[in-house]
């Protein structure tokens, strides 16, 4: 990309940095067609293309389960702590009776 074929401007003359000119390649390249398209005045869109969309995708996977387990986890842990509750004799805790 832009970055890949251009040097930043990193040198500054003064106070000022030094600006480069447009590229062509750049102005015509798909996310830069994209944000024109929507109305942003610069070619960057939140996310963009991931490099290696199945590793992603396989690690995704991963933390969705890993999600749905601690979720599954939560609700039976309450369920252990009350039934836990009720046969050590605190019903208080469980909005029984005193």
């Amino acid at each position: 990309m832009m970055a890949e074929t251009r040097e930043r401007a990193t040198a500054t003359e003064g106070s000022r940095p030094v600006s480069l000119p447009p590229d062509p390649d750049a102005y015509d390249s798909p996310r830069a067609a994209q944000a024109r398209a929507r109305g942003l005045a610069a070619p960057y869109i939140a996310g963009g293309e991931d490099p290696d969309l199945a590793a992603t995708r396989r690690q995704e996977r991963r933390y969705v389960r890993l999600l749905i387990v601690m979720i599954v986890v939560v609700v039976l842990a309450g369920f252990v702590l009350g039934i836990a509750a009720n046969l050590l004799g605190l019903a208080g805790l469980l909005g029984g009776v005193d």
